[in-house]
C-alpha cells in the first residue's frame, strides 16, 4: 500500500492507526518477500517491434519436446470437438463473467443449469454446482462441508494411503486453522482395506473418502460397504470420481456417497497442467453449506421459464460468519464446454467412451506384459485408463528412453511406472509398445 494512492483511499493517520493494532512498523514489514524475487523496478526486457518478439516467442516454444503423453494420475484428456470450441468461443460466452444479472445472462445461466443436471442425473445426488477449481479444491472443501454438518465430535479425515500427492497438499491446507486432521487408511492392491478402515473408523471421524476409479486407476470393488462403514460412525462418505467414469461405474448414490468430488474437466477441456474443474455434488439436506453458487430455474413475471443463481455462499454476497467457504472463481465457461462435451456425447456415447476406458486400458496391459522384464498390470484389478506397471530394470532409466522415443510416462516408484490411456492417444499404442520393447 502507498500512501496517497487512488486504490488505498486511507490517510496516514487511518494507516498509522491500522499498522498500531497489528503491531507492525510499517506497510512494509507486513510481507515477506525474498529478495530475488524482489521488484527492483525493472523488467529486464529487452524492446522488441511485435514481429521480432512474434519470431523470439516461435523459436522459443519450437524447443519444447513433441512427446505423446500417455500420463494420468488425475489429469486426463480426451478428444474435444470442434464443436464445441466454435460454440463456446462465441461472443456471448467469452464477454461473460458472473451472472448476476440474470435479465441479460439467459443463455449462459441455462447452461450451467444443464450442465448441474447432468451432474445430478450421474451422480444420483440431487445438488450440484459449477465453482469448484478442480478436484483438489472440490476434496478440501467437502472436508470444510462435514466440519460443518456433523452433529458430532468427530474431527478426523481419513483418506487412502495411495493420494495424489497435490490433492493431499491441498486437504492439509485447508483444514490448517480448524479441528481438522488428516490420517491416512491401507490400502490392499491398489484398492481400499475395508478390514484396516473398519479398525479405524469410530465417532471421532468426521468424513471419510475413497475413489473410484484410484489414482492408481483401479476400480474399487466395495464402495457399498466403504459407505455403510462411513453411515455407521455417523461420517460422511466422499466419494472422488471424474464425469467420465460416472457413465459406467456404480452410481454415487447407490453406495451410499454424501458428497461426489472429482474432475468435470476431463471432457470439454485439453489437458492443460492446473487449469480444471472440480466436480462437487451432495444430498439436498446439505444445501445450504454446498460452497460457491447454484444456478436455479424460475419463471420471470410473464410466466416463462428463467434462470437465475439461487445460492451464492461466497463472503462477498452474505454476512462473513455465515459464508460457508470464498472458493467462487467462475468456472462458468470451463462448466459450459463440459456441458457442450457431455450433450455431444449423449448418454450411449458417454457410455461407449467410458467402455472404452477399460477395454484399451486392458489391451495396452496385455501387450505390454508380454514383454521381457514387464508385468502389467501390477495390481490384479480391472482399471479404467490407467495402470500400474512393473519393470525389472530401473523405472526411471527406462521412462527417460521412451523419452528419447517420444513417449512420457510416469515415474511411479523404483520398478514401477504408471501409463493411461484414452481415446486422444490410443491411435499411438502400438508405437508405444514397440518404444518400450526397444528400450529394455
Amino acid at each position: 500500500m502507498t500512501r496517497g494512492s487512488p486504490y488505498a483511499p486511507h490517510t496516514e493517520a487511518e494507516t498509522a492507526a491500522m499498522l498500531d493494532a497489528v503491531g507492525a512498523a510499517d506497510e512494509e514489514s507486513l510481507f515477506d518477500i525474498p529478495e530475488d524475487v524482489r521488484f527492483d523496478g525493472e523488467f529486464g526486457l529487452e524492446e522488441r517491434s511485435e514481429r521480432d518478439a512474434t519470431t523470439l516467442l516461435s523459436s522459443t516454444l519450437a524447443k519444447n519436446k513433441k512427446l505423446t503423453e500417455f500420463l494420468g494420475r488425475g489429469h486426463h484428456s480426451h478428444y474435444v470437438p470442434s464443436l464445441v470450441n466454435d460454440l463456446s468461443r462465441r461472443s456471448e460466452f467469452l464477454t461473460s463473467y458472473t451472472q448476476y444479472q440474470p435479465e441479460i445472462t439467459q443463455g449462459f445461466l441455462q447452461v450451467l443449469f444443464e450442465y448441474q443436471s447432468m451432474l445430478v442425473e450421474l451422480t444420483g445426488l440431487p445438488v450440484a454446482n459449477c465453482s469448484m477449481y478442480d478436484a483438489a479444491t472440490a476434496l478440501a472443501e467437502a472436508a470444510r462441508l462435514s466440519n460443518r454438518v456433523r452433529q458430532a465430535s468427530g474431527h478426523r479425515i481419513l483418506v487412502p494411503e495411495i493420494l495424489h500427492d497435490g490433492k493431499r497438499s491441498v486437504l492439509d491446507n485447508y483444514v490448517a486453522g480448524t479441528d481438522l486432521t488428516v490420517e491416512t487408511y491401507p490400502m490392499d492392491d491398489g484398492n481400499v482395506d475395508v478390514d484396516a478402515l473398519s479398525d479405524l473408523a469410530d465417532d471421532e471421524v468426521s468424513m471419510v473418502y475413497a475413489e473410484n476409479p484410484t489414482v492408481r486407476g483401479t476400480i474399487e470393488e466395495r464402495l457399498t460397504e466403504i459407505g455403510e462403514l462411513a453411515d455407521e460412525v455417523d461420517a460422511l462418505f466422499c466419494l472422488g470420481t471424474d464425469i467420465v467414469a460416472l457413465g459406467l461405474l456404480q452410481e454415487p448414490a447407490s453406495v451410499g456417497a454424501d458428497v461426489v468430488v472429482g474432475e468435470a474437466g476431463a471432457l470439454g477441456m485439453p489437458n492443460a497442467y492446473g487449469m480444471g474443474l472440480g466436480l462437487f455434488a451432495t444430498r439436498e439436506e446439505f444445501l445450504r453449506q454446498v460452497p460457491g453458487r447454484l444456478v436455479g430455474a424460475s419463471e420471470d413475471a410473464g410466466g416463462k421459464r428463467a434462470y437465475t443463481l439461487t445460492l451464492q455462499t461466497r463472503e462477498q454476497h452474505i454476512r462473513k460468519e455465515r459464508a460457508t467457504s470464498n472458493i467462487c472463481t467462475n468456472q462458468a465457461w470451463v462448466a459450459l464446454r463440459t456441458a457442450m462435451h457431455v450433450a455431444y456425447l449423449g448418454p450411449d456415447g458417454l457410455v461407449d467412451l467410458a467402455k472404452q476406458c477399460v477395454t484399451d486400458a486392458e489391451s495396452l496391459a496385455a501387450e505390454l506384459s508380454e514383454l521381457r522384464g514387464v508385468r502389467a498390470p501390477v495390481h490384479d484389478r480391472h482399471h479404467f485408463r490407467e495402470f500400474v506397471v512393473h519393470t525389472d530394470q530401473p523405472a526411471k532409466a527406462i521412462a527417460s528412453d521412451l523419452e528419447s522415443e517420444g513417449f512420457a510416462v510416469h515415474v511411479v516408484s523404483e520398478h514401477k511406472l504408471q501409463v493411461c490411456v484414452s481415446d486422444l492417444n490410443a491411435p499411438k499404442v502400438d508405437q508405444l509398445v514397440a518404444a518400450f520393447e526397444e528400450v529394455l
